[in-house]
């Protein structure tokens, strides 16, 4: 069972009004009223989507829900961001925490404060809250929380005698120690398409890329913690300890063919795994991620929330979906008995109809559950998200790429996307202070 921490994902009252200066939507009613039959589009990109629309048709049969597939990443939001403008928007789509600040101040989507306010309210820990509930409104539902958890091959390290870390340090041993056992393999992962590892990886350490003061913000994307994570797995990619790839493929057919043998991901990645690499059936198993002194801490990669996209004509309808496949223990178990989600739901309560719907036999019985409600719990105080998360993550995953052919050094990555985000902060008209 998930204890109901009271840790400050999204900061303070403070930053939670700055983050929603200026929404579009301020004025106008909460979406999600009026009936509750008709059809509904629904846009996702999560694992065991298709599955949970499937079941909530079947469950709820004065309701039509058509499932459309989404590209993940920042294509996703370009796409969602001109279908609102376009009038072509679905009437619930998945918006991951950090970009949902950005959606809720530019009027993308729906306020959700009196269809789906008191459900967030009774049904989540407030940690969770904190990343929906912005400028004294609800914006979106939580689905999962994404603490870090690590990944690795236990036949591989049992077979070279190789130990799974607890700090960074053993964590570079162990990489040394892959390649020495095989030159072929690898024990990490840089993505280098996906800043969230970065941004995980910088919170668990103590960053604090935001922060929200008075009538304006300090961005620090460089500060010390993140500077120590970015040189250490800079250091580790132009070393070649680990492996730079995109996180789709070429990531998964390093993993089918035994070239990463060990990668820092969340807890969603134990149904990833075993969906996409099937073969590989009990060879695998999930650990804490490691940390600087090797005590407990972790931090998000990832995690959703549904929203209502602005434009949306059936939120009742929307509104019913939403919360089914957020709230109930069948929309729960939908989601995880397709066997390709591991999601840690948002709801501590929801955990265990999780753990029980989620074959272990690919993970030889291991409960990954335990490891991932842990890492929870681990999750670090302070990290505000920004309110320009997509200009952010565009500024860092431009970047990357050259950290991983040499021409780049990553902490050099970190400057520069600061820059670009506090150029675009201030052509919003937002006020910047040193930090």
């Amino acid at each position: 069972m998930l204890r109901r921490t009271a840790i400050t994902l999204a900061g303070s009252a403070t930053a939670l009004a700055l983050l929603v200066t200026g929404c579009g939507g301020g004025q106008e009613p909460s979406a999600g009223a009026g009936k509750k039959t008709g059809e509904v589009t629904f846009w996702s990109f999560l694992k065991g989507s298709e599955e949970v629309a499937a079941a909530f048709n079947r469950a709820h049969p004065d309701i039509k829900v058509t499932f459309e597939t989404v590209p993940s990443g920042q294509e996703y939001y370009s796409k969602l961001t001109n279908a609102v403008k376009a009038g072509t928007a679905p009437d619930v789509a998945v918006v991951e925490y950090p970009n949902l600040p950005e959606f809720a101040a530019q009027g993308k989507i729906e306020d959700l404060s009196g269809a789906l306010g008191p459900t967030v309210k009774d049904g989540f820990p407030e940690a969770v809250r904190q990343l929906v509930e912005l400028g004294g409104r609800t914006w979106g539902v939580p689905r999962d929380a994404a603490p870090l958890t690590l990944m690795y091959r236990k036949d591989f390290f049992a077979r070279h005698k190789i130990g799974v870390p607890t700090t960074w340090d053993a964590y570079r041993t162990m990489t040394e120690q892959v390649r020495k056992a095989d030159a072929n393999a690898r024990g990490g992962v840089l993505y280098t398409n996906n800043p969230g590892q970065l941004t995980a990886l910088a919170w668990q350490a103590g960053g604090q890329w935001f922060t929200a003061a008075d009538d304006s913000w300090k961005v620090s994307l460089d500060d010390a913690p993140s500077n120590k994570v970015a040189s250490f797995w800079g250091d580790l990619a132009s070393e070649g300890l680990v492996r730079s790839l995109t996180d789709a493929d070429p990531f998964w057919t390093s993993v089918q063919k035994s070239q990463t043998v060990a990668y820092v991901c969340a807890s969603w990645c134990a149904g990833a795994q075993q969906a996409t690499v099937p073969d590989q059936k009990g060879k695998w198993a999930v650990a804490p991620v490691p940390t600087w002194d090797g005590k407990p801490a972790s931090a998000m990669f990832g995690g959703s929330s549904f929203v209502i996209p602005k434009g949306s004509d059936n939120g009742g309808a929307a509104a019913e979906f939403i919360k089914w496949i957020t709230t109930d223990p069948e929309g729960m178990k939908a989601w995880v008995a397709s066997g390709t989600s591991s999601m840690l739901p948002a709801d501590p309560e929801l955990v265990p109809v999780a753990k029980a719907a989620f074959a272990t036999d690919y993970y030889g019985g291991q409960d990954v559950y335990a490891v991932g409600a842990g890492s929870y719990g681990a999750i670090r105080n302070g990290w505000t998200w920004g309110p320009v998360m997509g200009t952010t993550n565009t500024a860092i995953a431009d970047e990357l790429s050259q950290v991983a052919d040499g021409t780049a050094s990553l902490p050099a990555v970190l400057t520069q996307a600061e820059k670009v985000t506090v150029r675009q902060m201030e052509q919003r008209g937002m006020k910047v202070s040193a930090p």
